[in-house]
């Protein structure tokens, strides 16, 4: 499945009423910048929902693997999905199935990935590949996923290890192998499969190497990530030395400092939000410990949250002074549109 066919699946899921939902939040947005008051008409093009916090790797910049939360371990409930997906489905055209954790780790997931896809919903997740055996790799197929991006940081073991600490490199090469058999068994055009190579020190060398892997197996396309890290100021030792690849660069006095310019808007604040996997809604995939809790879906409904005071009141502090936001200090992502 080629990045035109990919667009072309989303394209096709798109109703009148879900390209009018998206205009109106793009509209507000620009609005919202333009006035610097924060404006915001429709519900999110985009929805992120948690399967799990659990993880079954020890990534070192991941506060999953870390085991670094404050906020408890959980499930997202098949019930409490259908629920909220029955109240936004018909506005909403794409849904990420992952926020922290492995979602394979939850029992439901492929359940949940099948409802929304019966809505006609654009589905996407990204795993870290150690659970697609043969029957769960069928299983993913039949869910009708549309997208699925699988982490490989490494081509051999001892590199991949070095940043997917506790994972199994050949594991992921099979999973990946059993999802593509299953794909052209069933003669199927999703999920299209992505390697996502998280570009750090110990592996950049192998940039070339992961990409002539991803087209022996033939899995349909490969990005490479930046990696974020939690303590850059004084450097890291898993910051790349290909400047491209790294989020930050180095200043005259030897610290290091984020590259992109902090301006006071954010485009995720008004097109996707991500729900915890008990219900509670944050602004952003960067708030991954949910610090920045903008209600709970156990009490209120999504349309109701969605225009609370308490998000009204965030998308403010984001148009005064984003970088008085901690979240926001280390993200490169939230001043680009469509990405």
């Amino acid at each position: 499945m080629t990045k035109f066919s990919d667009t072309i699946n989303f394209l096709s899921k798109l109703s009148f009423r879900r390209v009018w939902n998206a205009t109106k939040v793009v509209k507000s947005f620009y609005l919202s910048k333009w006035l610097k008051k924060p404006i915001q008409w429709g519900l999110p093009v985009s929805i992120t929902f948690e399967p799990t916090t659990s993880c079954n790797l020890r990534c070192p910049e991941c506060p999953s693997g870390k085991r670094e939360f404050t906020r408890p371990t959980g499930m997202l409930q098949t019930d409490f999905f259908r629920n909220t997906i029955d109240e936004i489905y018909k506005d909403i055209s794409y849904l990420i199935f992952y926020f922290q954790g492995e979602p394979y780790l939850n029992p439901q997931f492929l359940e949940m990935v099948n409802y929304a896809s019966s809505k006609n919903i654009y589905t996407a997740t990204s795993t870290n590949a150690h659970y697609l055996d043969d029957s769960t790799s069928k299983q993913t197929i039949e869910s009708g996923l549309d997208r699925l991006i699988i982490s490989i940081d490494g081509t051999t073991q001892e590199t991949y290890e070095q940043y997917r600490i506790g994972g199994d490199l050949n594991k992921v090469i099979e999973g990946t192998k059993n999802i593509i058999h299953w794909k052209n068994e069933l003669k199927s055009k999703t999920p299209h499969i992505i390697f996502q190579f998280l570009v750090v020190k110990p592996n950049e060398h192998q940039i070339k190497n992961v990409e002539a892997l991803a087209k022996d197996l033939g899995v349909d396309e490969v990005r490479f990530k930046t990696a974020q890290m939690y303590e850059f100021v004084n450097g890291n030792k898993l910051i790349p030395t290909i400047e491209k690849y790294s989020r930050y660069e180095k200043q005259n006095d030897g610290t290091y400092r984020i590259k992109n310019e902090m301006k006071n808007h954010c485009w995720r604040l008004w097109h996707s939000t991500v729900i915890t996997w008990d219900g509670l809604v944050v602004p952003c995939c960067f708030d991954k410990d949910a610090k920045h809790q903008l209600g709970d879906l156990k009490k209120t409904k999504f349309s109701e949250l969605w225009k609370s005071k308490e998000y009204t009141n965030f998308r403010a502090s984001v148009l005064r002074s984003r970088s008085e936001i901690d979240i926001c200090k280390n993200c490169t992502e939230g001043t680009k549109v469509w990405t």
